[in-house]
């Protein structure tokens, strides 16, 4: 322990009272003889605390006259049919032009937890207000540099808390075949604009299945890659260990070449200190496109995890949709077979015990134990929190509050318990990915959900998506690149298109070992070029 001083300066607020208040909160008590001196070596620490929030913070640099924010604005309804803008902002760069950038022509968006300097984060909510980031996040920086044109920030779910897209702050995200239906969340607007061609590109944030869940339902391709294999820095947290990055793209050739420019460690995030440094992360765009043979899969072994097939809320037409896409695959020549993982079917309350703990405590304390930039500017809006911050809480935000707050009083160890078992979840996907070269599931056990009522009560609101990540976030725990592709469409059963003839995308999971996202990209390459998935 560093002590400099014992002997505080006069004026210093730490009075005996403080003191006393301070044991309290820690149900402790002090010797009588001893209270002094412990309230001197508080005292000075609060005097070294005081200089260090006094000095200048310390943030990743962004280059304002490469990279020029135009037009910033927030999108009037008449232009944003489908509630999936969440700021508009137009940025290139002004640097003289690489002749090949490697993103040169492309249009990408962000998910509104990614933080782009001097463009409002909402974030989804009410919860927090006012929040505009001074900083860009790393992959806006490598977008930019890779040739892209960033066209805005599209709307996240309340505080990146809901898997059905009624949350937001603004409204309802409405799904781009079926309005009145969810697009999925908490990436919800990525989704839409990707599948409506408003933009080619998105980057989301996948703490559950964000990333997957919303490109699922909208029918496009979404990536969930290695943990840290993206770098989170200047993204808004959930809980560190389950933090993802990941690309959203009509088709896979296109998911791969974002993949390739974003990836790779940018020594800030500790999540991705394990990660290749960009220049030598694989060329994944590059390597997928030149294969000779890209329908041959007859090298590859293709287990479906059994346990993915045999949930309560599982449609039996999605099952079926899903069995006829692992034939596709033996078509291509794969060894298709099922394989158990029964940890799997534990998989969701391994998750619960991490997100809801962790995200709690990453709430209020803010992340500990972590390297890297801290949004700290951005947790001083949620904590200490206010009544009013309480009152405009989405439900999920609230839930995770009670249930946090709940657990480190009742369960003070499940944290630490679920973060053991996420160790034994992951050991048990690479148990079976030594004999399987990719692991998967449906995506998602039932098609898009009509949207809550208006005036839906808490309860109705969460039953919107009841086992809905049961084959997503164990491998947000677990750190394994997950992926998920349109397989066929389904007929609406529920809400006010039921019997229309509307039909809703199914989603087919494909999951490889840490740092194979070429072999799961092959692998849904190989089914993207076979199948039309619109026709099946």
């Amino acid at each position: 322990m560093s002590v400099l001083s014992v002997n505080p300066k006069e004026g210093n607020p730490v009075t005996s009272q403080v003191l006393d208040n301070v044991c309290a909160s820690l149900k402790v008590s002090l010797k009588d003889d001893e209270k002094e001196d412990y309230r001197k070596l508080l005292a000075v620490f609060h005097e070294s605390a005081e200089e260090l929030m006094r000095m200048p913070d310390c943030e990743p640099e962004t280059d304002l006259e490469r990279f020029p924010r135009e037009n910033v604005h927030f999108p009037d309804r008449a232009d944003n049919e489908f509630g999936a803008w969440a700021w508009k902002v137009r940025i290139t760069d002004k640097a003289p032009k690489v002749d090949h950038g490697l993103l040169k022509g492309k249009s990408v968006v962000f998910k509104d937890n990614i933080a782009v300097k001097d463009v409002p984060m909402l974030m989804g909510t009410a919860f927090v207000k006012d929040y505009v980031p001074t900083v860009d996040a790393t992959v806006v920086t490598r977008v930019l540099e890779a040739g892209a044109t960033i066209e805005g920030k599209a709307v996240c779910e309340n505080m990146c808390h809901s898997a059905t897209s009624h949350s937001a702050a603004t409204g309802p995200v409405e799904n781009p075949r079926a309005k009145g239906y969810s697009s999925g969340g908490s990436s919800s607007g990525c989704g839409v604009l990707v599948s409506l061609g408003h933009v080619d590109m998105g980057i989301g944030a996948d703490q559950g299945g964000s990333v997957r869940i919303p490109a699922c339902n909208c029918g496009i391709v979404g990536f969930k890659p290695t943990f840290g294999l993206i770098p989170y820095t200047g993204c808004g947290s959930n809980e560190p260990t389950n933090d993802h990055l990941g690309p959203m793209t009509k088709n896979v050739l296109d998911n791969a070449l974002l993949l390739q420019a974003i990836a790779g460690s940018d020594n800030i995030d500790d999540r991705g200190f394990a990660s290749p440094a960009p220049d030598a992360a694989p060329k994944y765009f590059d390597n997928l496109s030149k294969l000779e043979t890209p329908q041959d899969l007859s090298n590859f072994k293709i287990g479906i995890v059994a346990e993915s097939l045999t949930g309560a809320v599982l449609d039996p037409r999605v099952k079926e949709t899903f069995l006829k896409a692992a034939v596709a695959f033996q078509k291509l020549g794969a060894t298709v077979e099922e394989v158990g993982i029964p940890i799997h079917e534990k998989g969701t309350a391994i998750w619960t015990g991490v997100s809801k703990v962790g995200g709690y405590l990453n709430k209020t304390s803010g992340p500990f134990g972590r390297r890297g930039y801290q949004m700290w500017d951005l947790n001083a809006l949620m904590h200490p929190m206010k009544q009013g911050n309480w009152d405009d809480a989405y439900v999920s935000t609230k839930n995770i509050y009670l249930n946090g707050a709940y657990a480190t009083t009742v369960f003070p160890h499940l944290l630490a318990k679920a973060t053991n078992l996420s160790y034994q979840l992951r050991s048990a996907y690479d148990t079976a990915l030594k004999t399987y070269d990719v692991l998967i599931t449906p995506t998602l056990p039932y098609i898009a959900t009509s949207h809550a009522a208006n005036d839906a009560t808490p309860l109705d609101q969460i039953a919107k998506q009841v086992g809905l990540i049961s084959n997503t976030c164990q491998f947000n725990q677990t750190g394994h690149p997950a992926l998920t592709m349109p397989i066929g469409l389904l007929d609406i059963l529920e809400g006010p298109l039921a019997g229309s003839g509307v039909k809703l995308p199914v989603g087919l999971q494909i999951v490889g070992n840490w740092w194979a996202e070429e072999t799961v990209l092959r692998a849904a390459y190989a089914w993207e070029l076979s199948n039309d998935w619109e026709r099946l």
